[in-house]
């Protein structure tokens, strides 16, 4: 058989054993399985492009081989560094055999005359196929494992399994020793007392740390995917608690944990019930004719929803607006486009929109496997394999607390953002009774977006500078969707970039942007100072006339578990 009809028939093995990755991917990824998951497609190869890969194969093959049993696995991959693996010859050849395939895998995915798109999901399908076939996985190949057991004469495997065993126990993989957190403890401990609720979210008010306070209130609206203490994990590291320090009256929108009693909310309600409902009672509480708000991700997008309702109204209810790390306009919207399409977004709808409940869990496997060596086998190596317990780390606490999401509102969210991008569209939508036109919201905005962030990308960030039509700023900070923003001045961290012009596109804005080390926090506070109004005395109790404390801060919606 020629050379040709070999790396033929490859191709033609490579799409058999691609399709099992494939439905895999696809089920981790949408949580579908069957009718409305995306078919394995029919790939072509042209000869050419197959001829160059088995060239470069071979050649890096036989060098392989011919190296014997003195392969080095791979210089930068954190999975194979330890020294036990390039002291064992076994391991470190399988270790190398492994990113062999691996980078012949991923370019013959490049290789494949197909669309874009489908390509990009051939990618993904691939590096989950290759992140959980890798050597490092398996304590017969693992030689890391391997030495640590006989070093722990075994003790290292029966903590492995106790580990699995609770870890089975608990429903996910632990990231963190999670033993040592409690909310309201050690995690959402900035002092305060919820003042208001109702079905879908708490109102907390913080205790001022000033004598004085800016006489316009903050009111924060964090993502109901999450719960709202990431910005108040420990009082180092908290965005609340510096947003108290610098003088403003904080307010925090605490989300209710979904369950069968609110199964069949949809976004209109999140929208109304939630920062509509805390902006009125914000604005009840205080007196104030205006506050200043922030969104936080998709609580930035239903922050977003609910001013462009306000502004159907003819109302102006907030001076200004922060959104961090927001998507307005979903036309980029990064890996989460992939396998969102017609057949999903229907199944979807069809499984949840008349009620349920999207389990928390799914959403968190979901965002763990975007990143699947680094917040999946990594765990799975060091719990099971070694026996190790993993540090305590307040940011994992938070990541393994999910929160479940209400079908109907879930499945709007999906076909009107992700899928349609009708939030941009004026007029296109009608959001508690109101057409929706962000072009409406001539507010002054901050808008933050993350350099590395994989689930809002900075472009997807920069095109909200597009379609508000205020006085804006527009930052970009260093690293990704939760380690750009959590980022405190005290620690003298990373960098952002500023540039006063907002050009069309957000590579001529990097050009032109400047680079400040440190903390973006700062610009923030600049900023939005001149927009807080005057000082005035802090007041001394919490709430106002009917609403009275209900209980202390962080109160009890948060401490729900999915």
């Amino acid at each position: 058989m020629n050379s040709e009809a070999v790396w033929a028939q490859a191709a033609q093995q490579f799409q058999q054993s691609l399709g099992d990755s494939w439905t895999q991917a696809m089920q981790t990824f949408s949580g579908v399985h069957g009718a409305g998951m995306p078919a394995m497609p029919q790939l072509q190869f042209s000869p050419d492009k197959l001829e160059a890969l088995q060239q470069a194969y071979v050649k890096e093959a036989t060098e392989l081989w011919n190296s014997g049993l003195s392969a080095n696995p791979g210089a930068g991959d954190k999975r194979f560094a330890s020294d036990a693996w390039s002291a064992n010859p076994v391991a470190a050849f399988s270790a190398a055999v492994y990113l062999l395939n691996a980078r012949t895998l991923l370019a013959m995915a490049e290789a494949a005359d197909t669309d874009a798109k489908t390509k990009a999901r051939l990618r993904f399908a691939i590096e989950q196929w290759m992140a959980a076939s890798s050597p490092s996985n398996f304590m017969c190949l693992n030689a890391e494992a391997q030495k640590k057991a006989i070093e722990t004469q075994g003790e290292s495997i029966a903590k492995g399994v106790q580990n699995l065993l609770k870890d089975i126990k608990q429903g996910h993989v632990s990231m963190t020793d999670e033993s040592v957190f409690e909310v309201g403890t050690n995690v959402a401990t900035t002092e305060g007392a919820v003042v208001f609720e109702n079905e879908l979210f708490q109102l907390i008010e913080y205790k001022p740390l000033t004598k004085q306070v800016h006489e316009r209130p903050f009111l924060v609206v964090p993502p109901c995917i999450n719960k709202f203490y990431i910005l108040d994990l420990q009082p180092e590291n908290s965005l609340i608690r510096y947003l108290v320090s610098q003088g403003h009256r904080t307010f925090v929108i605490s989300w209710r944990n979904a369950d069968d009693a609110v199964q069949g909310k949809t976004w209109d309600n999140y929208v109304g019930e939630g920062p509509m409902e805390a902006i009125r009672v914000v604005r009840e509480i205080t007196g104030a004719k205006q506050l200043n708000a922030l969104g936080f991700c998709v609580g930035g997008t239903i922050l977003g929803t609910a001013l462009a309702v306000h502004a159907a109204r003819g109302e102006k209810p907030v001076a200004s607006a922060t959104f961090l790390t927001t998507l307005l306009d979903f036309s980029d919207t990064g890996v989460l486009d992939l396998f969102i399409d017609e057949p999903f977004v229907k199944f979807r709808e069809m499984q949840l929109g008349r009620g349920g409940l999207l389990k928390g869990q799914e959403l968190a496997s979901t965002f763990s496997f975007l990143r699947p060596n680094d917040l999946v086998w990594n765990y799975v190596v060091g719990n099971y394999l070694k026996g190790e317990t993993p540090p305590p780390f307040d940011l994992l606490y938070w990541n393994s607390d999910s929160t479940n999401l209400p079908g109907p509102m879930f499945t709007w969210y999906l076909r009107n953002t992700y899928f349609e991008n009708n939030l941009v569209k004026p007029g296109k939508l009608t959001v508690c009774g109101e057409k929706v036109d962000l072009g409406n919201l001539d507010i002054p905005v901050y808008i933050y977006g993350s350099r590395e962030d994989h689930i809002v990308p900075i472009g997807g960030a920069y095109a909200s500078t597009k379609h508000l039509p205020g006085k804006k700023r527009f930052v970009m900070g260093a690293s990704g969707h939760i380690a750009g923003v959590i980022n405190p001045p005290a620690k003298n961290k990373r960098s952002y970039w500023t540039n006063d012009k907002l050009p069309e596109s957000l590579e001529t804005w990097i050009k032109g942007a400047k680079e400040h080390p440190g903390s973006w926090w700062t610009d923030w506070s600049n900023w939005l100072k001149p927009h807080a109004g005057k000082l005035v005395a802090a007041p001394k109790t919490y709430g106002k006339g009917k609403f009275k404390a209900i209980e202390p801060a962080p109160g009890r919606y948060v401490k729900a578990k999915a």
